[in-house]
């Protein structure tokens, strides 16, 4: 009956979903006539208020782009590329395929949002060598692996209430950090991942479509497979010794990787035993960064190998700007207030973690950054938070706030699966070659999209934080 649904969904929307720039393109028209129907601002105040949002968040934005590429360059590394032929050589089903990628993805995820793409790294290489799968289904599969993501290290609302002088503490909302104890250490987000690791992969296995309905990479492809021209430790090779400049011994100087590398490092081990487990964005870029140069080994290599991931970034880089836009007159127009004030007016302790989850989930349509929508709707929902926790201890209040804070981030992850913006993450590895567009695989996602909510939403109601 799942894989009915599934098939149901995927043949369905296939006709529908349009390529995700048009989606955003079509988003900013919805949300501007929005703004101008639902608020008191008129067209030119929203078109300033579009304007004014498309440049401000570049600092976020490239501490997005940052995580994203430094954690490609990772994934480039010779390191990675042996455990890939390591894994692709000891699986040989597709129901097995589907397993793996989900579940080491969702560990991938843990670690970075951006390490999706090693993720497709593998899926793409196990769907060279395994007959049978059907690969809109396997790139469905690395999407939706990316789910453990917000309960991971790159979390950015848990992150962002823990970084210092964040906006919240500077509009007065907040007194002070909350501790990433309250949000990715709960019992709360670690009851989600639990369920997600045991249950989410069995989803995946029951909506697989059947073997004769598969589809192989070979019928998507167009061109020669990538790959086929030089690895990065290849084209980061030294000259031969006979011909090496001092700028070569420069530029292929392990030592020189290595100096900077350790430097890093004892900074890194220095900042988590004197903080303990404080994640930020910034952190979390420098220990990329250092662990680049190290399975790089080169500065060459690492240089190489950051050209590389930077490829992958050109969507999110031309993208971006209109999601700020739409957050801008999300924001300066009072939309999203509005639509947050709505949500969360007459709400009770009990019910305002449910109502800010599907505040996330609404308002992510529009806002397909968990950091950018939190910056919108986040004071609104720490606002009814305070007003309903007058008898609450400090402690009470940041566990209260952290549950209300994670809704939303479950809420915007679930509907990130029938939200094309982050496919910009994985598709530029999935469809290298291919000609495979986010229709083709974006219906298998309804179901799991709709298993994830409903599980969010009874946590988030009754889970111990």
């Amino acid at each position: 009956m799942l894989r009915a649904a599934g098939m149901f969904f995927a043949d369905r929307l296939r006709r529908w979903i349009p390529d995700p720039f048009v989606f955003a393109v079509g988003l900013t028209l919805l949300i501007g006539v929005l703004a101008v129907l639902a608020t008191p601002a008129s067209g030119l105040d929203t078109l300033q208020a579009w304007y004014q949002g498309f440049f401000g968040l570049l600092e976020f934005g490239m501490q997005m782009v940052l995580i994203l590429t430094t954690a490609f360059a990772i994934a480039l590394s010779p390191v990675i590329a042996r455990f890939v032929d390591w894994v692709a050589n000891r699986i040989n089903t597709p129901t097995r395929v589907y397993l793996v990628v989900v579940a080491l993805g969702g560990v991938f995820s843990l670690v970075s949002w951006g390490w999706m793409v090693l993720t497709a790294v593998l899926a793409r290489e196990l769907a060279h060598r395994v007959k049978g799968i059907d690969y809109a289904y396997l790139v469905a599969c690395v999407y939706f692996s990316g789910q453990t993501w917000v309960g991971g290290l790159s979390s950015s609302i848990p992150l962002l209430l823990n970084t210092p002088e964040n906006f919240l503490i500077e509009r007065g909302f907040l007194d002070s950090t909350i501790s990433v104890d309250f949000t990715l250490g709960s019992n709360l987000n670690l009851i989600y991942l639990a369920v997600f690791f045991t249950l989410f992969p069995l989803l995946i296995v029951l909506l697989a479509p059947r073997a004769e309905h598969s589809r192989g990479i070979e019928i998507f492809s167009i061109a020669d497979e990538p790959g086929q021209g030089l690895s990065v430790g290849e084209e980061a090779a030294p000259p031969p010794k006979e011909r090496r400049s001092p700028s070569d011994r420069l530029n292929h100087s392990r030592l020189l990787s290595l100096t900077i590398a350790v430097a890093g490092l004892i900074y890194i081990s220095g900042y988590f035993l004197t903080r303990g487990l404080d994640l930020n964005f910034n952190i979390m870029i420098f220990v990329f960064i250092m662990a680049g140069l190290l399975v790089h080994r080169t500065p060459m290599g690492y240089v190489i190998a950051m050209k590389r991931a930077c490829s992958n970034v050109s969507g999110i880089i031309f993208q971006y700007p209109f999601y700020a836009g739409i957050m801008g007159m999300m924001e300066f127009t009072g939309l999203g207030e509005a639509i947050a004030s709505g949500m969360a007016g007459g709400a009770s302790i009990m019910t305002l973690p449910l109502i800010a989850q599907v505040s996330g989930a609404v308002v992510n349509f529009a806002i397909p950054s968990a950091g950018g929508e939190w910056a919108v709707i986040g004071p609104t929902f720490v606002e009814a938070a305070r007003a309903l926790s007058v008898d609450m201890s400090a402690t009470e209040f940041n566990a209260f706030v952290s549950r209300i804070a994670l809704a939303v981030a479950y809420g915007e992850t679930s509907t990130n699966l029938i939200q094309p913006f982050f496919l910009l993450i994985i598709l530029p590895v999935m469809t290298a070659g291919v000609n495979i567009q986010a229709r083709d695989f974006m219906g298998y996602l309804v179901i799991p999209f709709l298993f994830t909510y409903g599980v969010t939403a009874f946590l988030v109601t009754f889970a111990p934080v």
